[in-house]
């Protein structure tokens, strides 16, 4: 998988953004990667070095549409925490 598949798209929300003021930043990533990936793809993005990673996966969730009962796909989210003084530049200012 090339390193710029890895990363989707940054979790913006209240939350996130609390999570933020501790040095830890979210993301969607891909269904298929690890945290080494996830890791060395932060770090080469941002510039940053990366302490730890933490994997969610999300399971897809059941609705009704129309009478037929449809399931969204599930996703994967990736809590990076940086090392003190590291800082993602991306999420300033949201």
């Amino acid at each position: 998988m090339h390193i710029y598949e890895v990363l989707r798209r940054p979790i913006i929300s209240e939350k996130n953004t609390m999570l933020a003021e501790q040095n830890k930043y979210t993301f969607e990533v891909a269904r298929g990667a690890n945290k080494p990936q996830i890791k060395q793809a932060v770090e080469k993005v941002f510039s940053v070095e990366v302490a730890t990673v933490n994997i969610i996966n999300i399971p897809g969730k059941r609705r009704m549409v129309r009478r037929h009962q449809v399931i969204s796909p599930p996703t994967k989210k990736a809590v990076v925490t940086l090392k003190p003084g590291s800082k993602v530049e991306f999420f300033e200012g949201v």
